[in-house]
């Protein structure tokens, strides 16, 4: 059974009286390209992957006890915050963008939507000290653990010794976030020649897929990893009562050629991870073909993919925006959305 093997669950074995519980292994997706996380440094083991899992889901992370990261990352909605154009943090604060899925993390270089961090094991520091995520000092939190009375004993089955380091606390969390693959779509079944196909629409849309928008979303993962500016010029907001302007990539580099600039987003389970683009602003995958074809403004940043003689925008017919999100569609994977390894319901 193919969505066994991609999430990674190896059964070791039958025992008649009590089955054996399942023993948790990262597999590399037979389509996808060698996972860019060392996993020599940190290999995911059952009883790591668990207390990464829990961890996760814990609201013990934030200052009062009221978000965890599975607050903004939601299965259902491939671990983004569905219904919110920027997600929420502590005492309902806004942050400063629509939070990003969290799937196939393995083969990501950098993290967040200006790349701000180069390392899945930090991924978690940004969200916990943010004063409007979660609040909270990491040394609280470590603290918070210790004197919990099930962490000491889990770190202990995870490494050996009951001692929270920050280290482990984040290899813990990495080796979660590291076993959340959607690779078992309709596509990947059709590219896997696992006696799926696709229908008229379906293909034809992959082809166009393939000329209109595979520059950028490229490969399996569905995205360069690149950093562009697609011609959505953000205007001033009020967040939180600061009047903000989010420049994008530019807030980490200080160059001001990457003014504008995030990073381009993989397409996998696109139809259910709306609202769309960093500032959740469009609602609809037709809403955002639609920026594609008459949207785009012009900046010096502007990709140049995104203005070709003299032209603005990718030509589109409506015929061809339909077929496009037909194929979009193929690229949801049911499987990633339900799998009980991953849910909060199933410890």
């Amino acid at each position: 059974m193919k969505y066994i093997f991609y999430v990674g669950i190896l059964i070791l074995g039958a025992c008649k009286q009590q089955p054996q519980e399942p023993q948790i292994q990262f597999q590399n997706p037979s389509n996808f390209p060698e996972p860019h996380y060392n996993l020599s440094r940190n290999p995911v083991t059952t009883e790591g992957f668990k207390l990464g899992k829990m961890l996760f889901f814990d609201s013990i992370l934030s200052r009062d006890g009221t978000i965890s990261c599975g607050s903004c990352h939601i299965q259902s909605s491939a671990f983004t915050q569905h219904g919110h154009d920027l997600s929420h943090g502590i005492d309902d604060q806004l942050t400063l963008r629509n939070a990003p899925p969290i799937m196939n993390l393995a083969w990501q270089k950098e993290f967040f939507w200006d790349g701000g961090v180069f390392d899945l094991d930090l991924f978690a520091l940004a969200p916990i000290e943010a004063h409007n995520e979660m609040d909270e000092s990491i040394a609280n939190v470590l603290n918070k653990l210790r004197k919990h009375p099930k962490y000491p004993q889990m770190f202990e089955r995870a490494f050996g010794t009951s001692e929270i380091t920050l280290d482990r606390f984040l290899k813990a969390l990495s080796q979660f976030q590291l076993m959340a693959i959607s690779a078992n779509s309709k596509y990947d079944k059709y590219i896997r020649n696992e006696g799926v196909t696709l229908t008229t629409d379906e293909l034809a849309g992959l082809e166009l897929f393939k000329v209109k928008c595979s520059s950028c979303h490229q490969g399996e993962l569905f995205t360069d990893l690149s950093y562009r500016n697609n011609g959505m010029i953000p205007q001033r907001f009020k967040l939180n009562g600061i009047d903000t302007i989010d420049t994008g990539r530019e807030r980490i580099t200080l160059n001001p050629n990457d003014q504008f600039k995030f990073k381009v987003p993989s397409l996998r389970n696109v139809e259910i991870t709306r609202p769309y683009m960093h500032n959740g602003s469009l609602r609809t995958l037709e809403q955002v073909l639609d920026h594609y074809q008459t949207g785009v403004k012009d900046h010096p940043t502007l990709d140049p993919v995104l203005k070709q003689n003299g032209k603005l925008g990718i030509d589109l017919t409506n015929d061809e925006k339909k077929k496009i999100i037909e194929f979009l569609k193929t690229l949801t994977d049911e499987e990633f959305l339900k799998n009980p390894i991953l849910s909060e319901e199933n410890p």
